[in-house]
């Protein structure tokens, strides 16, 4: 089961880090807007890391996107599968600003963005995954981290997998 985690948490990674992915997302979100938005695939990590400890580990950096899986469920729903079943996925962005202003601005555009992305890839994705399309969205409300103001948004959705 933790290969099936690490298989889809992977893919996902590239597909926000992808010639279509967050930074072709938000470059169209910051013209339509007029918002200044920095591009951010560089800052998307495979981890499951709590703001405080990330913000002390990279030194607050202003944006960050991480991927993770947050439950494996094994339904045995196909006969002869090893796995077949459902992985909870969870994009976390993180925005630090030194200023509220525009803070809620910028997370909801990069919330946006990765949606964006996921709606795109609705579809079969390859090794047995298959993604409906549906998420959801939970808004952290702003705390202050270090020296800046920090806010938090998490992209909740389901993939379904099965492999031998």
């Amino acid at each position: 089961m933790a290969r099936a985690a690490s298989i889809a948490t992977e893919y996902v990674v590239q597909l926000l880090r992808g010639e279509d992915g967050l930074d072709a997302r938000i470059v169209e979100l910051a013209e339509i807007t007029g918002m200044e938005l920095a591009p951010v695939a560089s800052q998307v990590v495979a981890q499951n890391v709590s703001g405080e400890v990330s913000e002390r580990k990279v030194g607050g950096t202003s944006q960050v996107v991480q991927v993770y899986c947050e439950r494996v469920k094994n339904e045995l729903r196909e006969k002869f599968r090893t796995f077949s079943g459902k992985l909870r996925m969870v994009i976390e962005a993180r925005v630090t600003e030194d200023r509220l202003e525009g803070l809620e601005q910028k997370i909801e555009a990069h919330v946006d963005a990765i949606t964006a992305v996921l709606e795109k890839a609705r579809g079969a994705w390859g090794q047995g995954m298959y993604h409906t399309g549906g998420y959801e969205v939970i808004y952290q409300p702003v705390k202050h981290g270090g020296r800046n103001f920090v806010q938090s948004a998490k992209v909740i959705f389901d993939v379904d997998m099965s492999s031998d």
